[in-house]
């Protein structure tokens, strides 16, 4: 089972200040202790929204439209991710409450969410099929 855990946005990650150096050790140790164990699949942080583009499908059919950020929902801002496999949601919710505040003082918030496996959006074998061709080439192509 995938897990990830959304770091949820804080007004000093939309403002772009950088996490103090005890934050920092506090989050490496972590993900040491999530490679470790073998669970981790990913984990970063992404820029403030002042640096996105949001793209809307308005009309069925219709044309995309593109927003430069930042945007301001400040509930919606995803701060960063941590992605994870493990055995089930309840050790997806034991590692995610060992994740350090991601923001520090008091201000953090993660949401856990449990990630789609193909066979739980489909029982179609030629798109299960093909689901499972492109995760042999994306494996294929971390290797060194």
């Amino acid at each position: 089972m995938r897990f990830m855990m959304i770091v949820k946005g804080t007004t000093d990650s939309e403002a772009g200040t950088p996490p103090g150096p005890e934050l920092l050790e506090a989050m490496r140790k972590y993900n040491e202790e999530l490679v470790r164990a073998g669970v981790l699949l990913a984990a970063d942080g992404l820029l403030p929204t002042s640096a996105g583009i949001r793209i809307s499908y308005p009309e069925p059919g219709g044309k995309p439209k593109m927003m430069d950020g930042p945007f301001t929902e400040a509930k919606e801002i995803i701060a960063g991710y941590t992605l994870i496999e493990v055995k089930s949601r309840e050790e997806a919710i034991e590692w995610a409450l060992r994740m350090p505040d991601p923001h520090g003082f008091g201000q953090g918030e993660i949401e856990l969410r449990q990630v789609f496996e193909p066979h739980e959006l489909t029982s179609e074998p030629e798109a299960l099929a093909g689901q499972e061709a492109l995760r042999k080439q994306l494996d294929e192509r971390k290797r060194p």
